[in-house]
């Protein structure tokens, strides 16, 4: 869908909206400080456009629609080809009309496209003469830019040196990483300054500042290479007459970052249909990215096309932008609400005014912690940038500091629990309550009870309710203490629902040991991991003897998870004797437990799966399930892939062996395609797991 155009009805409206689009990007390029998200701003530009298609004979000078982006910004340093700007498009029927033109400007369909992700950061041109880079500069207003050589040896991906001794000019990215966005703003916060709103805007600021006490790093990823004044001949001939995508393949022999290392690394594409498969595929990794993109750049290919299109004063015509969904949007913190997870946990949770982001309303963000509120300096009416990306949780980045009134105010933070009034530990950066899980027993328990863990019938959040304040219940394994006539006293408790809870409870013991795991709530371990633990110790025993080392040999288990799980474990010994005295399981069934003389069943030392028919083999489920795997959930898939010998993940990858393709699977499907990785149906799956299927 188009992005909807700001609405202006007369002249001195569009003076105005003018006079904000030039203010706008003249303080997101100078320090990353617009007043407009990315989305306002493309509305007010599109704005803009529409009141100049219908009275052209009004356009001002300084109009956005025919400058470069980023031309607020002066700049001393002639460009020796422009460096320009590209247009847009927001849909499939909008970029189909597009090469529908392009095709007519050069007389014949495009022969090959390129495609990549259209990265989030600042474009610079990086010189280099005799393969050592001399300097480095900003787009400015394409015709000259601002000088930012003082950088050079802080940029990630942009070698001081080549791997060739070239002289060449190197256009590309400069953008923070997520990683490298936290880090920056936990050093600038160190030495006083306010927190950046988002990468973007941070990697703006700190590629022009010059005298800083500190240096943050920042990362580049090269898009162009064209020759320079005292390039080789030979050189330069050959470098103009490159398609786009052996430029970039050039580029990456001289030692150059390129997305060709990433999840999204550019590809070509014979047609229309193949680009937009690419531009879906691609939106569809969006989330899961280290790196922020804002849209999908697609350049017709070949060099012949590009000479023949040629350019405008302000884009290529060979070249555009397909943008997705703005992820980021500008709202107000309203208030901060604390909340108490199941395990005791004192959570924050930031109320917004409700801003629309992606297609979905926003009226919640996480916080993650008290700590986290403080380094960001966060404050009750601050305006703050919000982030969502697929489905993933809104977060807010920093607040929007340029913006401040004076009227915010500090948020509050409690000082007993919210929920029971005990005190708070607050030795770690996520806080939490005295009492642990028994200041929450109720979620503790419906979370056990759940299908995914010990899948206990007829338990609901009502019944465990009634047990918690009846006292007959105070923890996990008071379940299986209950009693007949205990039950029968409980309100619209009958005979038969009776039974039938008692029974559903006594099947709860025979779970595997991952379920029991998973039911205790341990912080760290969800459905996976728990899975995955359970079949690397085999027992519990040998899980609760295990050392935060040991603990890190688990997938997925790195240096900070280690010692809380071993430590919360430790924390539950006496819930865990109680259930085993009660009877649940406390082993892996399919697993061979470690011998009497502590060897295990593999040269790792990890407990050895029995084989069968997916033995070593590393799963991929995408897409609906049908026939006889279709009233299973995702998480009962990965229970069967793994009872089946093999390993269960969510990503595909040279080290997948098999994907499991079922209805409406997309770009995990095309990648197992692309890499030639084996793919099954449901119902071929079914077939090779029968003995496994319940």
């Amino acid at each position: 869908m188009t992005t909807p155009a700001a609405v202006i009805t007369d002249s001195a409206a569009y003076a105005q909206a003018v006079e904000d689009a030039v203010k706008a990007s003249a303080a997101y390029y100078t320090g990353g400080t617009s007043v407009l998200d990315d989305d306002a701003y493309d509305r007010l530009v599109h704005g803009i456009a529409a009141w100049e298609a219908d009275h052209p004979d009004q356009v001002l000078p300084d109009s956005p629609t025919g400058k470069v982006a980023g031309g607020a910004v002066e700049g001393d340093v002639p460009h020796t080809v422009a460096m320009l700007s590209l247009d847009n498009v927001f849909s499939a029927e909008e970029f189909t009309a597009w090469t529908a033109s392009l095709a007519r400007r050069i007389g014949r369909e495009v022969e090959r496209f390129s495609v990549e992700p259209k990265l989030d950061g600042l474009a610079v041109a990086a010189r280099y003469t005799g393969g050592r880079l001399r300097q480095l500069i900003t787009r400015g207003d394409g015709t000259a830019g601002e000088d930012v050589s003082h950088a050079i040896g802080t940029i990630e991906g942009l070698p001081d040196e080549l791997a060739e001794p070239v002289t060449v000019e190197v256009r590309g990215e400069v953008l923070m990483t997520t990683a490298q966005f936290e880090h920056g703003n936990e050093v600038r916060t160190a030495h006083g300054g306010q927190p950046f709103a988002n990468p973007r805007g941070a990697a703006a600021g700190t590629l022009r500042a010059k005298e800083r006490a500190y240096t943050v790093p920042m990362t580049f990823f090269g898009y162009g290479l064209l020759p320079l004044p005292g390039t080789a001949t030979d050189l330069g001939v050959r470098l103009g007459e490159l398609a786009h995508s052996d430029l970039m393949v050039q580029a990456a022999a001289y030692g150059i970052n390129t997305t060709a290392g990433t999840a999204v690394p550019g590809i070509t594409a014979d047609t229309v249909e193949q680009a937009l498969a690419r531009v879906e595929e691609i939106a569809a990794a969006r989330a899961e990215l280290p790196f922020g993109i804002d849209g999908i750049v697609i350049k017709a290919d070949l060099a012949a096309d590009q000479q023949q299109a040629g350019s405008g004063s302000r884009a290529p015509r060979w070249a555009i932008a397909y943008k997705l969904p703005a992820v980021e949007k500008i709202t107000r913190l309203l208030a901060v609400e604390w909340n108490v997870g199941r395990t005791g946990i004192i959570a924050p949770r930031a109320v917004l005014e409700p801003v629309e982001i992606d297609g979905a309303t926003i009226t919640y963000a996480t916080l993650h912690n008290p700590a986290d509120i403080t380094r960001r300096d966060l404050r009750l009416g601050d305006h703050v940038m919000v982030h969502r990306a697929g489905d993933v949780i809104p977060r807010i980045e920093a607040p929007v500091a340029h913006l401040r009134t004076g009227d915010e105010q500090p948020v509050a933070f409690p000082e007993v629990c919210p929920r029971c009034g005990s005190g708070i530990d607050t030795s770690e950066q996520r806080w939490r309550c005295e009492q642990g899980r028994s200041c929450h027993l109720v979620a503790a328990l419906s979370y056990a009870a759940g299908r995914d863990q010990l899948d206990i019938e007829g338990l609901g959040h009502t019944r465990i309710v009634q047990l918690v304040d009846a006292g007959l219940v105070a923890d996990l394994a008071g379940l299986f203490a209950l009693t007949r006539e205990q039950l029968l006293g409980l309100e619209r408790m009958g005979e038969t629902s009776a039974d039938n809870l008692l029974a559903a409870i006594a099947a709860a013991k025979a779970q595997p040991l991952s379920r029991v795991l998973c039911a205790l709530g341990v912080r760290g371990t969800g459905r996976s991991m728990s899975r995955r633990i359970a079949r690397h110790f085999a027992t519990m025993d040998n899980i609760r003897a295990a050392d935060a080392a040991a603990m890190q040999q688990v997938e997925g288990i790195g240096t900070e998870k280690a010692p809380s799980i071993v430590a919360e474990l430790a924390e539950l010994a006496p819930l865990i004797d109680k259930l085993a005295t009660a009877g649940v399981t406390m082993t892996e069934p399919g697993v061979t437990p470690p011998t009497s003389g502590g060897d295990t069943g593999d040269a790792d030392g990890n407990a050895e799966p029995v084989g069968g028919p997916l033995a070593g083999m590393t799963v991929v489920v995408t897409g609906a399930m049908t026939g006889p795997l279709e009233d299973l959930s995702r998480n009962q898939m990965n229970d069967l892939i793994e009872r089946a010998g093999g390993r269960s993940s969510s990503s595909v990858s040279k080290k997948t062996t098999l994907v499991v393709a079922g209805e409406g699977a997309g770009s995990k499907r095309a990648k197992a395609e692309d890499l030639g990785i084996r793919l099954a149906t449901p119902d071929e799956f079914a077939a090779l797991v029968a003995d496994y299927l319940n």
